[in-house]
């Protein structure tokens, strides 16, 4: 149970913003606990009906089996809060043995409805998930690929505005209507198609619509033997930029792999690389194979390269070898393919954590200079910006990676809330931080911060208890150590902020 990204509800005295997390009575906040928010904004989301109880505890405990009871506490809690309605009864009504309805009039408040986002000053295009036509379900992860394969082809015309993927796929399964995706991703043009793979083969279909029009520019389908698989991406491209350039621009060929298995497992691996450490690990084993199989494929040691580096920074692996294995792997990557902008990034973001800032930002530039559609690698130069001291610059980054990536990765968050922090924007990086996108993940010791910062220090305490709950090896000074910051004071803002909350030493 989703609501609109930027919603605001008003009823009574009482304003709900779900996003920020807070609930003010006549301007006053509300002082309401987070699965208390998270129920309050499913029933108001939806005022008059009948929510049932299982749909009400996904809603404030998603993915966790709670007892019924919890339920019970938290609605008589809110109740308590918010106190009688204007004609003296309850906010919130029981339907026995069914679940709970909120009673009242709503008044949803600016931002009720994600804006149109305005369109850029070139060609602006986003390629929908190619839909799996095949009868088996294990072909699903190829449509997939094909995809995501596009999407990067298409990002490596300099000329072109390309969405990334995970805002693609947040559409995925969706009946939509292309002129409302356009608007909500602020591009003019679409790729939709289908893909079947069977017996050896694979018939693509593909057509590009103009929204603003609801014309269809071209269409084709392909009908081809499975090893040509990667001349029909190619072709595809072309056609696409050819009809949105006027003329064919191709960009260095790609590094391509040698067999469809080491491709499959690839494809299968970058999904799961950064979820959690569990499958992490599944990641690793399939890129392991992948680049057994075939030993030249760039793109399989790129994201082998990242699975090592984020254990060691993110799920509390030995850092060696893993640090040392991290850059061998980016920089092969690069030695195979120096035309791949996610080669040269993730080289960048290593060398960063090397301290060799020099060759970090030549490979960034490098980067934008073969991609300048790359959103995680501006997301990522952001927060190295950011610890360089550069918070202007680290900014503008991390909104120009938000433009091209509108519904990203939770990262994506901690990212702009920790830039917020920098530039002691302090309510800001709160609110940032509280959304159910980066909350509960590892962002909460940049919340305690800001908390700490705007001297709500029960509060940021609160956090730093969660948030120790799954790192309990934290410490202070071990992420300064891991860290590449290049600007002490910028660091001693950070230590100051981690200490004021209570996060160990």
């Amino acid at each position: 149970m989703r609501l609109m990204q930027g919603s605001r509800f008003a009823f009574g005295p009482f304003v709900l913003d779900p996003d920020a997390g807070t609930l003010l009575r006549n301007d006053d906040p509300v002082a309401v606990g987070y699965r208390g928010l998270k129920l309050l904004a499913a029933l108001v989301g939806r005022p008059g009906e009948i929510l049932d109880k299982a749909k009400l505890m996904d809603a404030a405990w998603p993915g966790t089996a709670v007892e019924e009871g919890n339920l019970t506490v938290q609605i008589a809690q809110l109740r308590k809060l918010l106190g009688p309605s204007a004609d003296g009864g309850e906010w919130i009504t029981t339907v026995p043995r069914v679940g709970y309805r909120f009673r009242g009039i709503v008044e949803p408040l600016d931002g009720a409805n994600r804006k149109a986002l305005p369109l850029p000053d070139k060609p602006s295009i986003a390629v929908l998930p190619f839909v799996n036509l095949s009868n088996d379900p294990e072909q699903e992860p190829f449509a997939d690929g094909l995809t995501e394969d596009l999407i990067t082809d298409l990002s490596r015309a300099s000329g072109l505005f390309v969405i990334a993927r995970n805002s693609t796929f947040a559409y995925k399964g969706k009946a939509a209507d292309v002129r409302e995706i356009a608007r909500e991703l602020g591009v003019r043009y679409l790729l939709e198609g289908s893909a079947r793979r069977a017996a050896g083969r694979v018939r693509i279909n593909a057509q590009l619509v103009d929204a603003a029009s609801g014309d269809h520019l071209w269409a084709e389908r392909f009908d081809r033997g499975l090893d040509d698989i990667f001349a029909v991406q190619d072709e595809v491209t072309a056609k696409i930029v050819e009809a949105l350039l006027g003329r064919l621009r191709a960009p260095p060929p790609r590094n391509r792999p040698k067999t469809l298995e080491a491709y499959d497992l690839c494809v299968r691996a970058r999904k799961l690389i950064d979820d959690s450490p569990q499958t992490a690990r599944e990641a690793h084993l399939m890129l392991t194979r992948a680049v057994a199989l075939d030993p030249d494929y760039a793109e399989a040691y790129r994201w082998l390269a990242m699975n090592h580096w984020m254990g060691w920074v993110h799920w509390g692996e030995p850092v060696e070898p893993n640090r040392r294995i991290a850059l061998e792997l980016a920089r092969k990557a690069v030695a195979i393919d120096p035309n791949d902008a996610g080669c040269r990034w993730v080289l960048g973001n290593l060398l960063a954590y090397e301290r060799d800032f020099a060759e970090a930002d030549a490979e960034f530039a490098k980067a934008f200079e073969l991609d300048p559609n790359e959103a995680d690698a501006w997301a990522t130069l952001s927060d190295i910006s950011v610890l360089a001291g550069r918070v202007e610059e680290g900014l503008e980054q991390i909104r120009k990676a938000f433009r091209l990536n509108p519904f990203p990765a939770s990262w994506y968050y901690l990212t702009l809330g920790a830039a917020q922090y920098a530039a002691r924007d302090y309510k800001a990086a709160v609110k940032t931080l509280r959304r159910d996108e980066t909350y509960r993940t590892s962002s909460r010791r940049f919340l305690a911060a800001s908390l700490a910062q705007l001297g709500r220090l029960d509060e940021a305490r609160a956090e730093v208890e969660l948030f120790l709950v799954g790192n309990p090896h934290f410490t202070t000074s071990h992420w300064v150590w891991t860290e590449p910051f290049r600007d002490p004071a910028m660091l001693d803002h950070f230590v100051d902020g981690f200490r004021k909350a209570g996060l160990p030493d």
